[in-house]
């Protein structure tokens, strides 16, 4: 009985163990509706599942930036992020910026990701890109060799079925993949 029980612990922790240490890969994300991105990170967070950063992470994937615990975020030697502003269509079907959407999807940010677009000219119509030694600055590297049986897509996380208000307009607002 005692052996049993003895086991019976051991996979627990075992299993436990293995489910802390998972895993989501971010690579060739080129962003998309806002309110699709922030209900996606939230159940991230909420999963406690920590990001590897493993390529391109443009427009709103950068969310990910403000949504997830800085902690729990890493970036390899191919990571790169696109920041610009964010738009909507006009009423002859041409991208205008949304000013109102631009802030708030800078207020998302860390403030050191903040004072890095501020110095490149804020969230405008024009990518720019954070990487390379710059972009290990602000976050920690990781070395995906180590972690990838544990990896899994971003696109496999689901959005939250519930939306505010506010998340209601969020969705309506685009933002487009680089060019």
């Amino acid at each position: 009985m005692r052996l049993a029980t003895g086991l019976l612990a051991a996979v627990l922790v075992l299993v436990g163990m293995a489910q802390s240490h998972a895993v989501v890969r971010i690579a060739d994300d080129r962003g998309g509706r806002i309110g699709t991105y922030v209900d996606k990170y939230q159940g991230l967070r909420t999963s406690g599942e920590a990001v590897i950063i493993d390529g391109l992470c443009a427009s709103a994937c950068t969310i990910v930036l403000g949504a997830i615990p800085h902690d729990k975020i890493c970036v390899t030697s191919h990571a790169m992020l696109g920041f610009h502003a964010a738009w909507d269509f006009g009423a002859n079907g041409r991208a205008i910026t949304n000013p109102e959407a631009t802030q708030m999807l800078y207020s998302m940010y860390p403030s050191p990701v903040k004072r890095w677009i501020a110095a490149r000219g804020g969230l405008t119509p024009h990518m720019i890109f954070l990487r390379g030694k710059e972009l290990q600055a602000l976050y920690k590297p990781c070395y995906l060799d180590a972690q990838a049986s544990a990896t899994k897509t971003a696109v496999e996380i689901q959005p939250a079925a519930i939306k505010t208000p506010a998340r209601a307009q969020a969705s309506a607002t685009r933002t487009p993949a680089p060019r």
